[in-house]
Protein backbone atom coordinates (compact mmCIF):
# COMPACT_ATOMS: atom_id res chain seq x y z
CA UNK A 1 0.00 0.00 0.00
CA UNK A 2 2.96 2.18 0.74
CA UNK A 3 4.23 1.42 -2.87
CA UNK A 4 0.62 1.71 -4.45
CA UNK A 5 -0.84 4.89 -2.73
CA UNK A 6 2.48 6.53 -2.55
CA UNK A 7 3.05 6.61 -6.65
CA UNK A 8 -0.41 6.81 -7.16
CA UNK A 9 -1.13 10.31 -5.31
CA UNK A 10 1.78 11.81 -5.33
CA UNK A 11 1.07 12.52 -8.97
CA UNK A 12 -0.33 15.44 -7.78
CA UNK A 13 2.64 17.17 -6.86
CA UNK A 14 3.98 16.54 -10.40
CA UNK A 15 0.92 18.60 -11.95
CA UNK A 16 2.16 21.88 -11.80
CA UNK A 17 6.17 20.70 -12.68
CA UNK A 18 5.01 18.45 -15.36
CA UNK A 19 2.87 21.10 -17.30
CA UNK A 20 5.91 22.97 -17.40
CA UNK A 21 8.23 20.35 -18.22
CA UNK A 22 6.22 18.23 -20.53
CA UNK A 23 3.91 20.86 -22.30
CA UNK A 24 1.22 19.47 -21.26
CA UNK A 25 -2.27 22.06 -20.08
CA UNK A 26 -3.23 21.55 -16.58
CA UNK A 27 -6.98 20.76 -18.36
CA UNK A 28 -5.01 17.43 -20.17
CA UNK A 29 -3.66 16.54 -17.01
CA UNK A 30 -7.23 16.84 -14.84
CA UNK A 31 -8.63 15.01 -17.52
CA UNK A 32 -5.75 12.24 -17.45
CA UNK A 33 -6.44 11.75 -13.95
CA UNK A 34 -9.75 11.08 -14.44
CA UNK A 35 -9.42 8.90 -17.32
CA UNK A 36 -6.84 7.14 -14.94
CA UNK A 37 -9.50 6.77 -12.23
CA UNK A 38 -11.65 5.82 -15.05
CA UNK A 39 -9.91 2.99 -15.68
CA UNK A 40 -9.05 1.77 -12.41
CA UNK A 41 -12.62 1.51 -11.50
CA UNK A 42 -13.53 -0.65 -14.84
CA UNK A 43 -10.97 -3.00 -13.92
CA UNK A 44 -12.20 -3.95 -10.60
CA UNK A 45 -14.44 -6.63 -11.61
CA UNK A 46 -11.86 -8.50 -13.84
CA UNK A 47 -9.45 -7.79 -10.70
CA UNK A 48 -11.76 -9.36 -7.79
CA UNK A 49 -12.18 -12.40 -10.54
CA UNK A 50 -8.36 -12.81 -10.63
CA UNK A 51 -8.08 -12.71 -6.73
CA UNK A 52 -10.09 -15.10 -6.20
CA UNK A 53 -8.73 -17.44 -8.88
CA UNK A 54 -5.16 -16.54 -8.79
CA UNK A 55 -4.61 -15.22 -5.01
CA UNK A 56 -3.68 -11.56 -3.74
CA UNK A 57 -0.27 -11.85 -4.14
CA UNK A 58 -0.15 -12.92 -7.65
CA UNK A 59 -2.83 -10.11 -8.35
CA UNK A 60 -0.81 -7.54 -6.01
CA UNK A 61 2.85 -7.83 -7.20
CA UNK A 62 1.96 -7.55 -11.05
CA UNK A 63 -0.17 -4.13 -9.97
CA UNK A 64 3.16 -2.78 -7.88
CA UNK A 65 5.36 -3.72 -11.44
CA UNK A 66 2.55 -2.17 -13.59
CA UNK A 67 2.16 1.00 -11.37
CA UNK A 68 6.43 1.30 -10.54
CA UNK A 69 6.48 1.27 -14.41
CA UNK A 70 4.27 3.92 -15.34
CA UNK A 71 6.73 6.25 -13.58
CA UNK A 72 10.06 4.43 -15.42
CA UNK A 73 7.47 5.08 -18.70
CA UNK A 74 6.75 9.05 -17.79
CA UNK A 75 10.36 9.68 -17.29
CA UNK A 76 11.42 8.78 -21.03
CA UNK A 77 8.23 9.46 -22.54
CA UNK A 78 8.22 12.81 -25.53
CA UNK A 79 4.72 13.48 -26.74
CA UNK A 80 1.77 14.87 -24.62
CA UNK A 81 -0.61 11.39 -25.98
CA UNK A 82 2.29 9.37 -25.02
CA UNK A 83 2.34 10.93 -21.24
CA UNK A 84 -1.68 10.86 -20.71
CA UNK A 85 -1.86 7.06 -22.06
CA UNK A 86 1.37 5.55 -19.95
CA UNK A 87 -0.72 7.54 -16.44
CA UNK A 88 -3.89 6.12 -17.76
CA UNK A 89 -3.52 2.65 -18.53
CA UNK A 90 -0.05 1.93 -16.64
CA UNK A 91 -1.02 3.80 -14.26
CA UNK A 92 -4.76 3.35 -13.39
CA UNK A 93 -4.65 -0.51 -14.08
CA UNK A 94 -1.46 -0.52 -11.68
CA UNK A 95 -3.07 1.06 -9.36
CA UNK A 96 -6.40 -1.23 -9.56
CA UNK A 97 -4.06 -4.42 -8.69
CA UNK A 98 -2.57 -3.07 -6.25
CA UNK A 99 -4.91 -0.69 -3.79
CA UNK A 100 -7.59 -1.56 -1.42
CA UNK A 101 -9.62 -3.94 -2.92
CA UNK A 102 -6.39 -6.44 -3.15
CA UNK A 103 -5.32 -6.13 0.18
CA UNK A 104 -8.86 -6.22 1.61
CA UNK A 105 -8.94 -9.80 -0.25
CA UNK A 106 -5.76 -10.87 1.50
CA UNK A 107 -6.22 -10.01 4.68
CA UNK A 108 -9.85 -11.59 4.85
CA UNK A 109 -8.48 -14.59 4.04
CA UNK A 110 -6.10 -14.36 6.98
CA UNK A 111 -8.23 -12.89 9.41
CA UNK A 112 -11.61 -13.27 8.35
CA UNK A 113 -14.59 -11.45 7.65
CA UNK A 114 -13.94 -9.20 10.23
CA UNK A 115 -10.80 -7.04 8.40
CA UNK A 116 -11.33 -3.96 10.58
CA UNK A 117 -8.53 -3.73 12.59
CA UNK A 118 -5.80 -4.89 10.12
CA UNK A 119 -7.27 -2.67 7.61
CA UNK A 120 -6.85 0.02 9.82
CA UNK A 121 -3.36 -0.43 10.49
CA UNK A 122 -2.79 -1.87 6.85
CA UNK A 123 -3.86 1.86 6.02
CA UNK A 124 -1.19 3.36 7.64
CA UNK A 125 0.90 2.41 4.81
CA UNK A 126 -1.14 4.54 2.19
CA UNK A 127 -0.55 7.73 4.58
CA UNK A 128 3.05 6.48 4.75
CA UNK A 129 3.67 6.23 0.86
CA UNK A 130 2.15 9.88 0.84
CA UNK A 131 4.10 11.17 2.84
CA UNK A 132 7.77 9.66 2.16
CA UNK A 133 7.45 9.63 -1.54
CA UNK A 134 5.64 12.82 -1.84
CA UNK A 135 8.36 14.49 0.18
CA UNK A 136 11.00 12.59 -1.85
CA UNK A 137 8.96 14.37 -4.94
CA UNK A 138 9.39 18.05 -3.60
CA UNK A 139 12.94 17.25 -2.54
CA UNK A 140 13.94 15.85 -6.27
CA UNK A 141 11.94 17.97 -8.17
CA UNK A 142 14.65 21.12 -8.19
CA UNK A 143 17.76 19.19 -8.35
CA UNK A 144 17.41 16.12 -11.01
CA UNK A 145 14.31 17.69 -12.74
CA UNK A 146 10.51 16.22 -13.39
CA UNK A 147 12.15 13.07 -15.56
CA UNK A 148 14.51 12.05 -13.05
CA UNK A 149 12.24 12.04 -10.33
CA UNK A 150 10.01 10.00 -12.49
CA UNK A 151 13.01 7.84 -13.12
CA UNK A 152 14.04 7.80 -9.14
CA UNK A 153 10.76 7.30 -7.94
CA UNK A 154 10.02 4.00 -10.19
CA UNK A 155 13.27 2.24 -9.79
CA UNK A 156 12.57 2.06 -6.09
CA UNK A 157 9.03 1.15 -6.51
CA UNK A 158 10.50 -1.84 -8.67
CA UNK A 159 13.10 -2.96 -5.90
CA UNK A 160 10.58 -2.71 -3.62
CA UNK A 161 8.38 -4.80 -5.49
CA UNK A 162 11.05 -7.49 -6.20
CA UNK A 163 11.43 -7.92 -2.18
CA UNK A 164 7.60 -8.63 -1.39
CA UNK A 165 7.67 -10.92 -4.00
CA UNK A 166 9.96 -13.01 -1.54
CA UNK A 167 8.64 -12.53 1.41
CA UNK A 168 5.39 -12.22 1.17
CA UNK A 169 3.06 -15.58 1.91
CA UNK A 170 1.32 -17.32 -0.89
CA UNK A 171 -2.13 -17.57 -0.06
CA UNK A 172 -4.51 -20.90 -1.36
CA UNK A 173 -7.23 -21.44 -2.46
CA UNK A 174 -9.80 -19.75 0.19
CA UNK A 175 -12.54 -22.34 1.18
CA UNK A 176 -16.21 -21.40 1.20
CA UNK A 177 -18.17 -20.62 3.97
CA UNK A 178 -21.50 -21.78 4.12
CA UNK A 179 -23.87 -19.10 4.50
CA UNK A 180 -21.94 -16.45 4.16
CA UNK A 181 -23.06 -13.40 2.20
CA UNK A 182 -21.71 -13.29 -1.75
CA UNK A 183 -23.59 -10.09 -2.67
CA UNK A 184 -23.22 -6.30 -1.15
CA UNK A 185 -26.98 -6.13 -0.96
CA UNK A 186 -28.69 -4.02 1.69
CA UNK A 187 -25.85 -1.68 1.64
CA UNK A 188 -26.94 0.48 -1.04
CA UNK A 189 -26.44 3.67 1.17
CA UNK A 190 -22.92 2.86 2.71
CA UNK A 191 -22.21 2.13 -1.03
CA UNK A 192 -23.05 5.84 -1.90
CA UNK A 193 -21.00 6.93 0.59
CA UNK A 194 -18.38 5.62 -0.39
CA UNK A 195 -19.00 7.02 -3.73
CA UNK A 196 -19.10 10.30 -2.46
CA UNK A 197 -16.26 10.23 -0.32
CA UNK A 198 -14.35 9.08 -3.50
CA UNK A 199 -15.72 12.41 -5.58
CA UNK A 200 -14.19 14.64 -2.77
CA UNK A 201 -11.06 12.84 -1.73
CA UNK A 202 -9.30 12.49 -4.87
CA UNK A 203 -9.92 16.04 -5.95
CA UNK A 204 -8.25 17.58 -2.51
CA UNK A 205 -5.81 15.15 -2.96
CA UNK A 206 -4.72 15.59 -6.53
CA UNK A 207 -5.40 19.46 -6.70
CA UNK A 208 -4.77 20.26 -3.50
CA UNK A 209 -0.72 21.30 -4.30
CA UNK A 210 -2.06 22.77 -7.60
CA UNK A 211 -4.94 24.98 -5.67
CA UNK A 212 -1.51 25.79 -3.17
CA UNK A 213 0.87 26.68 -5.49
CA UNK A 214 -2.55 28.74 -7.64
CA UNK A 215 -2.45 30.80 -3.68
CA UNK A 216 0.75 32.08 -4.64
CA UNK A 217 2.83 28.55 -2.74
CA UNK A 218 5.51 27.67 -4.39
CA UNK A 219 5.67 24.02 -5.85
CA UNK A 220 8.11 22.64 -3.19
CA UNK A 221 6.19 24.15 -0.49
CA UNK A 222 2.79 22.88 -2.19
CA UNK A 223 4.60 19.11 -1.87
CA UNK A 224 5.20 19.95 2.22
CA UNK A 225 1.39 20.23 2.01
CA UNK A 226 0.54 17.33 1.13
CA UNK A 227 3.11 15.73 3.28
CA UNK A 228 1.26 17.47 6.36
CA UNK A 229 -2.26 15.52 5.24
CA UNK A 230 -0.54 12.38 4.93
CA UNK A 231 0.95 12.83 8.32
CA UNK A 232 -2.86 13.57 9.60
CA UNK A 233 -3.76 10.53 7.71
CA UNK A 234 -0.88 8.22 9.04
CA UNK A 235 -1.83 9.18 12.59
CA UNK A 236 -5.43 8.82 12.42
CA UNK A 237 -5.47 5.65 11.12
CA UNK A 238 -2.76 4.29 13.50
CA UNK A 239 -5.54 5.50 16.18
CA UNK A 240 -8.31 3.76 14.06
CA UNK A 241 -7.33 0.47 14.94
CA UNK A 242 -7.20 1.22 18.59
CA UNK A 243 -10.61 2.91 18.09
CA UNK A 244 -12.10 0.08 16.63
CA UNK A 245 -12.06 -2.49 19.45
CA UNK A 246 -14.32 0.60 21.31
CA UNK A 247 -16.46 2.10 19.13
CA UNK A 248 -18.72 0.98 15.99
CA UNK A 249 -16.83 1.69 12.36
CA UNK A 250 -19.93 4.11 11.61
CA UNK A 251 -19.41 6.44 14.58
CA UNK A 252 -16.49 6.66 14.12
CA UNK A 253 -17.21 7.42 10.13
CA UNK A 254 -19.06 10.19 10.76
CA UNK A 255 -16.99 12.01 13.45
CA UNK A 256 -14.25 11.95 10.11
CA UNK A 257 -16.82 12.91 7.84
CA UNK A 258 -17.67 16.21 10.37
CA UNK A 259 -13.67 17.02 10.81
CA UNK A 260 -13.83 16.19 6.40
CA UNK A 261 -16.62 19.19 6.68
CA UNK A 262 -14.58 21.75 9.04
CA UNK A 263 -11.60 21.54 6.53
CA UNK A 264 -13.70 22.25 3.05
CA UNK A 265 -15.92 24.56 4.81
CA UNK A 266 -12.22 26.46 5.27
CA UNK A 267 -10.99 26.27 2.16
CA UNK A 268 -14.13 27.37 0.68
CA UNK A 269 -14.96 30.71 2.88
CA UNK A 270 -11.54 31.69 4.37
CA UNK A 271 -9.50 33.87 1.87
CA UNK A 272 -5.43 33.48 1.49
CA UNK A 273 -2.95 30.59 1.40
CA UNK A 274 -2.15 30.29 4.57
CA UNK A 275 -5.35 28.83 5.64
CA UNK A 276 -4.40 25.81 3.54
CA UNK A 277 -2.53 24.29 6.14
CA UNK A 278 -5.20 24.09 8.52
CA UNK A 279 -7.39 22.54 5.60
CA UNK A 280 -4.47 19.91 4.88
CA UNK A 281 -4.31 18.33 8.66
CA UNK A 282 -8.14 18.52 8.68
CA UNK A 283 -8.58 16.65 5.33
CA UNK A 284 -5.83 14.49 6.22
CA UNK A 285 -7.75 13.30 9.18
CA UNK A 286 -10.98 12.69 7.19
CA UNK A 287 -9.74 11.20 3.76
CA UNK A 288 -8.07 7.79 3.70
CA UNK A 289 -9.13 6.63 7.16
CA UNK A 290 -12.74 6.55 5.93
CA UNK A 291 -11.99 3.75 3.50
CA UNK A 292 -10.99 1.09 6.49
CA UNK A 293 -13.31 2.19 8.26
CA UNK A 294 -15.93 1.45 4.74
CA UNK A 295 -14.56 -1.79 4.18
CA UNK A 296 -15.09 -2.74 7.95
CA UNK A 297 -18.77 -2.43 7.44
CA UNK A 298 -19.30 -3.63 3.87
CA UNK A 299 -17.10 -6.95 4.43
CA UNK A 300 -19.10 -7.68 7.36
CA UNK A 301 -20.21 -11.22 6.87
CA UNK A 302 -19.06 -11.97 3.04
CA UNK A 303 -17.29 -15.17 2.23
CA UNK A 304 -14.03 -15.02 1.88
CA UNK A 305 -13.68 -17.44 -0.91
CA UNK A 306 -15.61 -14.77 -3.25
CA UNK A 307 -14.52 -11.66 -1.64
CA UNK A 308 -12.52 -10.17 -4.45
CA UNK A 309 -15.30 -10.33 -6.47
CA UNK A 310 -18.17 -8.98 -4.20
CA UNK A 311 -16.43 -5.97 -2.83
CA UNK A 312 -15.47 -5.08 -6.56
CA UNK A 313 -18.39 -3.27 -7.22
CA UNK A 314 -18.17 -0.96 -3.94
CA UNK A 315 -14.48 -0.60 -5.94
CA UNK A 316 -15.84 0.21 -9.44
CA UNK A 317 -18.46 3.25 -7.76
CA UNK A 318 -15.61 4.67 -5.58
CA UNK A 319 -13.07 4.96 -8.60
CA UNK A 320 -15.59 6.28 -11.03
CA UNK A 321 -16.99 8.62 -8.58
CA UNK A 322 -13.72 9.67 -8.31
CA UNK A 323 -13.10 9.88 -12.27
CA UNK A 324 -16.27 11.95 -12.31
CA UNK A 325 -15.40 14.71 -9.35
CA UNK A 326 -12.11 14.88 -11.42
CA UNK A 327 -13.72 15.42 -14.30
CA UNK A 328 -16.19 18.19 -13.09
CA UNK A 329 -13.28 20.10 -11.02
CA UNK A 330 -11.56 20.39 -14.06
CA UNK A 331 -14.27 21.89 -16.11
CA UNK A 332 -15.21 24.49 -12.95
CA UNK A 333 -11.63 25.15 -13.06
CA UNK A 334 -11.38 25.99 -16.89
CA UNK A 335 -14.83 28.05 -16.35
CA UNK A 336 -13.53 29.55 -12.74
CA UNK A 337 -9.79 29.20 -13.10
CA UNK A 338 -9.98 27.97 -10.01
CA UNK A 339 -10.98 24.80 -7.88
CA UNK A 340 -13.00 26.62 -4.78
CA UNK A 341 -16.34 26.51 -6.52
CA UNK A 342 -16.20 22.66 -7.16
CA UNK A 343 -14.71 22.29 -3.10
CA UNK A 344 -17.90 24.30 -2.46
CA UNK A 345 -19.88 21.35 -3.87
CA UNK A 346 -18.02 19.01 -2.01
CA UNK A 347 -19.15 20.39 1.20
CA UNK A 348 -22.45 19.09 0.36
CA UNK A 349 -20.79 15.55 -0.80
CA UNK A 350 -19.65 15.13 2.79
CA UNK A 351 -22.97 16.24 4.37
CA UNK A 352 -24.70 12.96 2.42
CA UNK A 353 -22.01 10.88 3.04
CA UNK A 354 -22.33 11.11 6.94
CA UNK A 355 -26.02 11.29 6.86
CA UNK A 356 -25.83 7.51 4.68
CA UNK A 357 -23.64 6.02 6.56
CA UNK A 358 -27.03 5.36 9.47
CA UNK A 359 -27.22 3.80 12.34
CA UNK A 360 -24.91 1.68 13.45
CA UNK A 361 -25.55 -2.21 13.02
CA UNK A 362 -24.26 -5.00 14.96
CA UNK A 363 -24.68 -7.84 12.68
CA UNK A 364 -22.93 -11.25 12.50
CA UNK A 365 -21.21 -12.61 10.13
CA UNK A 366 -23.92 -14.71 7.88
CA UNK A 367 -21.88 -18.37 8.61
CA UNK A 368 -22.68 -17.70 12.43
CA UNK A 369 -26.38 -16.80 11.96
CA UNK A 370 -26.55 -20.10 9.63
CA UNK A 371 -24.42 -22.15 12.53
CA UNK A 372 -27.31 -20.99 15.37
CA UNK A 373 -30.49 -21.80 12.97
CA UNK A 374 -29.03 -25.15 12.56
CA UNK A 375 -28.22 -25.83 15.64
CA UNK A 376 -31.41 -24.21 17.44
CA UNK A 377 -32.86 -26.70 14.84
Amino acid sequence: MTVSFGLNFTMGVFFAPAAVAYGVSATALAVASALSSTVTGVAQHPIGRLLDLLGPKVVLIGGLVLISGSYLVLAAVTDTWQFIAAYMVLGGLGFASSSTLTVTTLLGRSVGPHVGPPMARAAVGVNLGQLMTSAAASALLEPVGVRGTFALLGAVGMAVTAVLWLVLPTSGRAIPIVGARESLAGRRSVLISFGLHAATMYVLVLMLPKHAVEQGWSVTEAGRLMTLASLSAGLTSTAMAWLLRRHSPETLLRTLYLLRLAALLLVVTVPGPQVLIVVAALFGIGSFPVIPLTMAILSRGLNTARMGRTLAPAWVLHQLSAAAGLAVAAAVHSVTGSYRSYFALTVAFTVAAALLVGPVRRSEPASQLDFRRQTSR
